[in-house]
């Protein structure tokens, strides 16, 4: 093994070691192992940032955009709507709501799709009494498995079609993946609603419509600001910032006027009624500091905190926001959002702690308090999703068939041949932000920055592998097995392996590096790597095993109450049966002698 070989493979290993343990985000570790590669000579500096120019991470960034823009029309919403008599059992339920979110994530982001459906999902388990637990995995699950369909429909099948292309093909079209990955997808969806939901746990304390996993009751007291006091004529974001962000004021009482989420820049007066939010420490803290005098108990529900004007809402920390990796005091929540934080939750279970001090990971629910017209544009700011069912729109979507005609379009380019991917769907961006069918504003909050950053930084030393005959060697042991096993079984030991890898490292990451060594196993058995390359492309996205594997995983954790080893229950059997049905259909449809 010659030194660079050795000095990649410790870039990739420490990587892989970065990717599962999670406190580095995946798009740093990508730029880390990108630029180590290059200081030490594996790549050239004139090639470092080649990859985001790639056809692949266009063509993804522009698909991200286009997903934003069909879930804006309300084609999907009205969809949905047309579904929810089919909830009346779990099964029907089930397999209505994940063949729904299969069939969107075809066409649009996988958690796009998963956000579109979640806050309806939420609805019809509280109107059918069932536990959230039961409903949620399997959406999740249901949009890894639809993204399998098409060539869009994830952004591994992107990567997968130009590794094609780079060896001597044409890249996969639109529609070469939907032979194997719609059977696939099919078994899956069909797992999920008929067995999967049964194997998870009914007992998660997860959120539901109507039912909120934080009991507010007991943490609401009333203060009143006495004459001589020194906050007397002082704003209100003062007191706030003497508490640092771990005492919500969530309604102010003044002589006979009741204002429910108070503004912070509101003059306090003496005699104030002020009804707090926060634990016992945090609380006897400010009345300590500011002087002021306990009232008692406030008899007040969460009914009472929200009105016409101000609204209460439970919203989940979606992967990649900007509430991820901070808290509510660095962010201000109240001062430059107009939002109050009354409870956080992590996996089912509410936290205690000081509020101002808890840090947001992806998968965490908040309860929120602020104006209702302002919410929208605040939480689309933040990166969260709420979870009310859609009294609460991120943007402002409305009803047009003008995005979905327009993708429509772009698909039917790609499809057949008129066009490259990378440039169909670029150009059907182009059309809709001229046609109005998305804002510029929009157009870039929609792309997903840190996919971008990861698949723009991990193709060069993906490429890498190739040249410095890294693939060989990692191939050379599956090859020797060659001769003693069927060739099938080298297939699914391909599949395996590369779905283990996806399942603690990023799908995308794990295509980039598994590509390549299918191309290099192929070769080495004279064999049609067509076929590897469609293994690596369905495995790549089977990250069923843990929630760090996918951000749709994450995104259910919380509202369901799951916690990390609740996955594997229902993904291990959907992943044998995934090999079961992919190696058949792809030695079918794309035969090993071909």
């Amino acid at each position: 093994m010659e030194m660079d070989q050795i000095l990649l493979f410790g870039i990739l290993a420490a990587a892989l070691v970065l990717f599962a343990w999670g406190k580095w985000r995946y798009d740093i570790v990508a730029v880390s192992a990108l630029l180590a590669s290059v200081l030490l000579g594996i790549v050239p500096t004139d090639e470092a940032f080649s990859g985001f120019g790639h056809p692949a991470v266009i063509t993804v960034a522009a698909v991200l955009i286009l997903s934003r823009s069909l879930h804006n029309s309300g084609l999907v919403e009205w969809i949905t709507r047309a579904l929810r008599p089919a909830t009346s059992r779990t099964t029907s339920h089930v397999m209505a709501l994940s063949s729904l979110t299969a069939a969107c994530s075809a066409f649009m982001n996988n958690v796009g799709a998963m956000a579109l459906i979640l806050p309806v999902a939420l609805q019809s388990s509280h109107t059918s009494r069932r536990p959230p637990s039961q409903i949620l995995m399997p959406l999740s699950f249901a949009s890894l498995l639809g993204g399998l369909t098409t060539l869009i429909g994830t952004p591994p099948n992107i990567i997968i079609a130009s590794y094609r292309g780079n060896n001597g093909g044409e890249p996969f079209g639109m529609f070469d993946f939907t032979p194997v990955g719609l059977a696939v997808a099919a078994a899956g969806v069909l797992f999920v609603s008929l067995v999967g939901w049964r194997l998870l746990p009914t007992e998660r304390a997860g959120q539901t419509e109507g039912k909120s996993m934080f009991q507010l009751e007991d943490y609401i007291t009333e203060v009143r600001l006495p004459e001589g006091s020194q906050y007397v004529g002082r704003r209100l974001v003062e007191l706030e910032t003497l508490a640092q962000g771990d005492v919500a004021v969530v309604a102010l009482v003044r002589r006979k006027d009741r204002m429910l989420a108070p503004s912070g820049y509101l003059r306090l007066q003496a005699g104030d009624i002020l009804i707090v939010e926060a634990d016992t420490n945090a609380l006897q803290n400010l009345v300590k500091k500011a002087g002021l005098d306990m009232v008692g108990e406030a008899e007040m529900s969460a009914e009472n905190l929200r009105s016409e004007r101000v609204g209460l809402v439970e919203v989940v920390v979606t992967p990649g926001s900007r509430l991820e990796g901070r808290t509510a005091r660095s962010l201000r929540l109240h001062t430059r959002y107009g939002l109050n934080l009354l409870g956080v939750a992590r996996q089912g279970q509410p936290i205690t702690d000081r509020l101002g001090q808890v840090r947001f990971v992806a998968g965490d629910v908040l309860l929120l308090q602020g104006e209702r017209d302002a919410m929208p544009d605040a939480f689309t700011a933040l990166g969260c999703l709420p979870l009310a069912e859609r009294e609460l729109r991120l943007g402002k979507p409305r009803t047009t068939a003008m995005a979905p005609l327009i993708f429509a379009g772009a698909i039917g380019l790609v499809a057949f041949g008129v066009l490259p991917a990378h440039i169909a769907f670029v150009l059907a961006v182009l059309m809709q932000v001229l046609a109005g069918a998305i804002s510029v504003r929009d157009l870039y909050e929609a792309v997903e920055w840190p996919i971008v950053v990861l698949l723009g930084a991990m193709l060069p030393v993906g490429k890498a592998l190739e040249s410095t005959g890294g693939t060989e060697t990692i191939a050379d042991p599956i090859l020797a097995l060659a001769g003693s096993v069927p060739e099938w079984s080298i297939l699914a030991l391909l599949m395996l392996v590369t779905m283990l890898l996806s399942d603690i490292m990023n799908n995308a990451a794990t295509a980039v590096l598994m590509a390549p060594i299918g191309i290099s196993i192929a070769n080495g058995m004279g064999v049609n790597s067509d076929s590897f390359l469609m293994a690596v492309a369905i495995a790549a996205s089977s990250t069923f095993l843990t929630p760090i594997g996918h951000q749709s995983n994450l995104l259910v954790m919380g509202p369901g109450g799951y916690r990390f080893g609740d996955y594997w229950r229902m993904g291990l059997p959907l992943d044998f049966l995934i090999i079961l049905f992919a190696v058949p259909m792809i030695m079918w449809v794309w035969p090993l002698s071909g």
